[in-house]
């Protein structure tokens, strides 16, 4: 039996709000660690310590009060989570995982050096660099922030020296990195769960639609060949292996024009391609994540409904938030709805997500679709 009682958690937005959830289903008592007060955690049951995220003393006292520590995001204090490591407090996943993720490129070079199939890529320090680059990847690159960039915010298609010149000035002073564009016919996203005895758990693979470089939309499972499914779940877990730490994380991938599988990009936490578990599988992404973290066995990691499809309710403008059309949605037969409890709405800030099951893809997205349609924030 788990001896955790207090779960720490570093941030309480959405999924601390959504991880307290299933916490307090099998009994835990909640602790998370936000810079505002009443945070979407805490609406749902959390104790706070209001700080911010790099705070190292807080983090201290967030500790203190916890058995265990996780994170919901990986924008932190990689070193006072080494600290609290250091003391005998376990921290899941390890902090040396969430260091490595906090630097794309140094993610990059790990998972090349474990022959991990991933786009080509450079460091670059100097515009003279960055051309150099462009050449390289033959006219056609990604210009990425190395830190702090989520939702897409640090990259940047260059595709001339135009592009080139907009995005050195849009990232000066930001440490740099270029990755070759691999022409893709889908992006994937594989959960995976790693559990304190090292026993690994693949979720389905999904296919994530992205606009302005954020994930608006998810579809379970992926509507991709048997040989494209095994290469993912393969690469899934052979990722997972190699990271430290128990818990639940994304891993993102492209589906090659040429049918090859390469990984994107690793979060070290639950994850938005994975909220449709909670109506699809029989353990959702956040109860995984709990049993990962405090010992217990993983769930079953399996479709209980043929297919499901998340859309993520984006806001459409700025100001008070005001939810409307809640009613008309849920009116629709196999609709779930959550709402965050954030405040104020921002345009394209992830207010809640709606996530329809079908006997397919496309009668699930119908709903979601639809349901989506009928609501406003």
């Amino acid at each position: 039996m788990s001896q955790v009682r207090v779960i720490g958690i570093v941030g309480g937005g959405q999924l601390g709000r959504m991880l307290t959830l299933a916490a307090k289903q099998l009994g835990f008592h909640v602790v998370v660690m936000n810079p505002e007060g009443n945070s979407p955690a805490a609406q749902v049951g959390a104790d706070e310590i209001v700080a911010d995220w790099y705070d190292g003393k807080k983090l201290a006292q967030l500790a203190d009060a916890a058995d265990v520590i996780t994170v919901e995001f990986e924008h932190l204090n990689a070193d006072a989570l080494a600290a609290v490591e250091a003391t005998g407090k376990p921290v899941h996943p390890a902090p040396s995982t969430v260091r490595l993720i906090q630097d794309k490129y140094e993610q990059k070079v790990f998972l090349n050096q474990h022959k991990i199939a991933i786009a080509p890529f450079v460091k670059v320090e100097s515009l003279p660099e960055a051309r150099k680059a462009l050449k390289k990847f033959k006219g056609k690159m990604l210009l990425k922030t190395r830190h702090g960039a989520y939702d897409g915010r640090g990259n940047a298609l260059i595709r001339n020296t135009n592009d080139l010149k907009r995005a050195w000035v849009q990232f000066q002073g930001k440490a740099l990195y270029a990755e070759g564009f691999v022409p893709f016919s889908k992006e994937l996203a594989v959960m995976v769960a790693r559990g304190t005895d090292g026993k690994i758990k693949t979720y389905p693979i999904v296919e994530t639609i992205h606009k302005r470089n954020i994930c608006v939309e998810v579809r379970a499972p992926a509507v991709i060949s048997i040989a494209a499914r095994k290469k993912a779940e393969n690469l899934a877990k052979k990722v997972a292996k190699q990271l430290k730490g128990a818990g639940v994380f994304g891993i993102e991938m492209f589906l090659a024009t040429d049918g090859k599988v390469l990984v994107n990009e690793i979060a070290p936490r639950v994850h938005n391609s994975g909220h449709y578990t909670t109506e699809a599988t029989h353990t959702s992404q956040f109860e995984q994540h709990i049993r990962a973290i405090t010992g217990l066995p993983l769930g079953d990691t399996s479709m209980r409904v043929p297919a499901a499809v998340m859309i993520n309710i984006l806001g459409e403008r700025n100001g008070e938030t005001v939810v409307t059309g809640l009613e008309a949605a849920l009116q629709l037969p196999q609709v779930s709805v959550h709402l965050y409890g954030k405040a104020p709405t921002k345009i394209d800030r992830k207010m809640g997500h709606i996530t329809a099951t079908g006997k397919n893809v496309t009668e699930a997205r119908k709903r979601a679709t639809l349901a989506r349609r009928r609501m406003g924030i």
